[in-house]
């Protein structure tokens, strides 16, 4: 993508649904797995058990989707608890961190799998493709290591390894299967990731996704169109196109405009409500693109584009093929075409070589830019990337003390654009993720149009939402990060119950669940958790 592909944000900012990082396909998606009890042995029964552990980007979130569904296709079962039979890492090659991250899991679980005999671990992803045989040298514990190209070999490359009792190796350097041909285990049953494409063309000089991932290849539109169609038919209302440079697609086959024609193609998949993309290349960001977003009714008024500098001489050495006016020029267009959209960023900060000037032009082209967000990066030497290799590399406390600023200056931007939304009714498709402080406020949580996040409460007497329904209610507080709605009656709150929130029922009678329906109690007493091996969501009590 057009943004670093692999640094973890720094600034907390809200996370596109439904995964929790916007479209830069930088942010950490998964938690710490919780600790193990010593001495569990996992069940080696008829059907053994998997958890997948994700870092890095929204493409990585996806690509652990297909390896879920490929561990359950081969008669895997998600893990409940205790240790699973399979631990499978999808990892992240592009902050400097990364490598310390992946092998302190490692050797965490070293012990754990030392005292659960038959448990197998797996290393797939960027991190993967690049380290190779060094991940079984280090970690000779490892049972099958596996890269970009090959996902669909998972399955086989553990049991060949339980067969032949060694650590199995298979790295390819060109894609072997289309991924969206796999078998995939969905994240949420409301929302869904669709790839357009993989890989890219691009040689920004800090970003090693491009050798890891290889060139750029477009699936054919009919087959985009074809699979956002399953998703529909299956419940989802939501779906966010993928690319590592999403708005270059159509490179393959020769057409400049296949992506505006794409997405004015899903403003005709009846039952599609909101579309997404992520993440664009200023570069190749064109009018037709613009034109699709404001005339399409279900393409969502939010953009994520990433800036990295505001440098001109940065951008350059960046290799990135724009300058801050052009950069500037598409976000005047945009609000011209759409003029609520929500537009935020990505920025790298302490590229080798930038002087107290280029991060000066930074600060004023985020001034100018007015982002609901940004998800910052203090720049990361990877090596194998030419910034690698260039004279200056800034030192740490420098490059740390223009990243606090960067930060400050973003935070009240972001906490300004978000007070203008006092007072705005908005449409919330409702997630199964709540706020830190959902247990005390007793409030739900949910993504507006625009992608930003809301905390709300529903008012007694009214009838409680499930995940995939809308709410639509007035804006009463804004923070820097999100925004709450603390609707006074039932006439400041209204439900529209959907085929998404259908679907959660669905799966929540497969899994034993209580769905999230009834009449909401006196006062915010009614709440309870059930907890279904996902994140929990407090319902009330009918």
């Amino acid at each position: 993508m057009s943004s670093p592909s692999a640094a973890p944000a720094q600034v907390p900012a809200p996370a596109p649904a439904p995964a929790p990082a916007p479209a830069s396909l930088q942010q950490p998606t998964s938690a710490p797995a919780p600790a193990v009890p010593d001495g569990v042995v996992p069940d080696l029964g008829t059907h053994r058990t998997y958890q997948v552990r994700t870092f890095g980007c929204q493409m990585n979130v996806h690509d652990s989707e297909r390896m879920a569904g490929l561990l359950e296709d081969a008669g895997y079962v998600p893990v409940q608890g205790g240790v699973a039979d399979v631990v499978v890492f999808n990892t992240c090659a592009v902050r400097e961190n990364a490598d310390n991250k992946l092998y302190g899991n490692l050797g965490e679980l070293k012990q754990v799998k030392a005292a659960n005999p038959g448990m197998q671990i797996a290393v797939g992803g960027c991190l993967a493709q690049k380290d190779r045989e060094t991940i079984v040298r280090k970690a000779p514990w490892v049972d099958a290591v596996f890269g970009t190209h090959n996902v669909g070999a998972l399955p086989a490359l553990l049991d060949r390894a339980r067969h032949n009792n060694e650590a199995q190796l298979e790295i390819l350097e060109s894609l072997d299967v289309f991924p969206s041909t796999l078998p995939t285990k969905r994240d949420s049953v409301y929302s869904g990731w669709v790839s357009i494409s993989v890989g890219c063309n691009n040689t920004c000089t800090f970003c090693i996704v491009p050798s890891l991932r290889g060139k750029e290849k477009d699936r054919r539109p009919g087959e985009i169109l074809a699979e956002i169609q399953a998703l529909v038919d299956d419940g989802a209302v939501e779906v966010t196109l993928l690319g590592q440079n999403v708005n270059s697609y159509g490179v393959e086959f020769g057409d400049r405009l296949a992506f505006s024609k794409l997405l004015r193609a899903c403003g005709d998949i009846e039952g599609l409500e909101r579309v997404r993309f992520t993440s664009p290349h200023p570069a190749a960001f064109t009018d037709d693109v613009i034109d699709a977003m404001a005339e399409t009714p279900n393409v969502m008024p939010q953009l994520h584009m990433p800036l990295q500098s505001g440098s001109d001489k940065v951008l350059k050495d960046m290799r990135r093929s724009y300058r801050s006016t052009k950069f500037l020029g598409i976000l005047d267009k945009v609000r011209d075409k759409i003029p609520h959209a929500a537009i935020t960023t990505d920025i790298i900060v302490g590229f080798p070589g930038e002087t107290e000037e280029d991060f000066q032009a930074t600060l004023d082209v985020v001034e100018k830019s007015r982002f609901a967000s940004a998800f910052t990066f203090q720049y990361s030497k990877r090596p194998g990337t030419p910034a690698a290799e260039l004279p200056e590399q800034l030192p740490k406390a420098i490059v740390q003390e223009r990243y606090e600023r960067l930060t400050a200056l973003q935070d009240r931007i972001a906490a300004e654009e978000n007070a203008k939304q006092l007072g705005r009714r908005v449409e919330i498709l409702v997630t199964v993720q709540s706020g830190r402080k959902a247990e005390e406020t007793h409030r739900l949580s949910g993504r507006s149009q625009d992608q930003r996040l809301v905390h709300f409460s529903v008012p007694q007497g009214a009838e409680a939402p499930r995940p995939g329904d809308f709410v639509t209610v007035t804006i009463t507080e804004a923070a820097a990060f999100h925004l709450v709605s603390d609707p006074a009656t039932t006439g400041d709150y209204t439900l529209r119950r959907s085929r998404a929130g259908d679907a959660w029922d669905r799966s929540q009678a497969d899994s034993c669940g209580v769905p999230a329906t009834g009449p909401a109690g006196a006062g915010s007493g009614g709440l309870k958790s059930v907890s279904l091996g996902m994140p929990s969501l407090p319902i009330r009590r009918g």
